[in-house]
């Protein structure tokens, strides 16, 4: 190699270590123009069409479950509304949900006060160790993608995590009741004893001692925001993602076909099925592509906590969801199987999910 070619090799591995720093540590150096490596391909890009930017026009309400009204005497038209969400959207708001608000401001202002230490101070939870406890790091999955999103994260295992502990404590809760509203939609578990089977109640049991991932994530300012996204199209891995939100747009679903992007709504729960429950209700209720769009102006903000199985348990189709009609359509998976994946492709759509179907 020439000393030209060399200097330039040089010069681009300086370059890919930068960005393996972090959109924060980007702004705080002075970025005013979007960098290459984020620059998605025209089809990719949130708005094609700039005489039509039907994406950032189109807004939707989610169905809304109040989960007062799923503890009382209602719990039978909610159920309904439950299992109308799970099947047309994969996506409901909760509401009236019990978590006292200063618990989500500690836990909005933890968040905050963390994405704003210096990056010294940052860059110690840095890891390209997937099955790390605490990671902090940018993108979607940075030892991979080809194009970076706009986007800081930081991901928490949380048993134990005394930082995040009550609001974790609260959401798990809230997370198991809804799982019980779920399997009772499926008619795989009953609100009242005489209801339930032993396999019932052990799923459960599993799920409550089950795998409970925190992503906290940080979406800054983006100087061009129509060339790039906070987050490409992308399936949740779990049963369920609990998903806290500030008040700056940028969720979107896909819906029908076309990108719609969610409204937020102040003290509510977004709650999205995901990929292990469509293989649990052998694809009766299914997870739903979602993205991010980033913000010219605005940092947003968001919290989402993965709830699943324990990391060594396999996740099956449910044997009473299966018969000649609907047959087993998903392999066995867990949690190894899907890191693997992660570990040897760039994550794209819902092509793990796809990976894990009977042909």
């Amino acid at each position: 190699m020439s000393p030209p070619e060399m200097a330039m090799a040089n010069d681009d591995a300086k370059e890919t270590d930068e960005f393996q720093k972090g959109v924060r540590h980007l702004l705080e150096n002075g970025v005013r123009k979007l960098p290459s490596k984020y620059v998605l391909p025209l089809s990719d890009r949130p708005s094609v069409d700039k005489e039509q930017p039907t994406v950032a026009k189109s807004s939707l309400k989610l169905p809304i479950i109040d989960f007062t009204e799923l503890q009382g005497p209602n719990r039978s038209q909610v159920l309904s509304s439950l299992s109308s969400a799970c099947e047309e959207y994969g996506f409901f708001q909760v509401v009236n949900h019990g978590i006292p608000i200063e618990v989500i401001r500690s836990m909005i202002d933890v968040s905050v006060r963390f994405f704003n230490l210096p990056y010294e101070e940052r860059s110690k939870y840095m890891s390209s160790d997937m099955a790390a406890p605490v990671r902090y790091g940018t993108s979607l999955n940075q030892n991979k993608d080809a194009v970076f999103c706009w986007r800081d994260f930081l991901k928490l295992v949380c048993h134990p995590l005394e930082s995040v502990a009550t609001y974790a404590k609260e959401t798990k809760y809230l997370f198991l009741r809804i799982m019980e509203a779920i399997l009772e939609s499926l008619g795989l578990w009953g609100a009242t004893k005489d209801d339930r089977t032993p396999e019932n109640d052990e799923i459960l049991k599993q799920l409550d001692g089950g795998s409970q991932l925190m992503v906290v994530n940080c979406f800054p300012p983006c100087p061009e925001p129509d060339l790039t996204l906070g987050m490409p199209p992308h399936s949740d891995y779990g049963f369920l993602t609990l998903l806290l939100q500030d008040d700056v747009e940028g969720l979107q679903i896909q819906y029908k076909g076309e990108w719609i992007t969610v409204e937020p709504m102040h003290n509510s729960f977004v709650v999205n099925i995901g990929d292990h429950l469509e293989i649990f209700s052998n694809g009766r209720y299914k997870s739903v592509l979602h993205r991010v769009f980033v913000n010219p102006a605005k940092l947003r903000l968001s919290v989402a906590l993965l709830h699943s199985l324990p990391f060594d348990y396999m996740v099956r189709p449910s044997p009473k969801l299966i018969d000649d009609a609907n047959p087993r359509r998903y392999k066995d998976t867990d949690f190894a199987t899907f890191l693997h994946y992660i570990s040897t492709c760039e994550p794209k759509k819902k092509n793990f999910l796809e990976s894990r179907k009977f042909t």
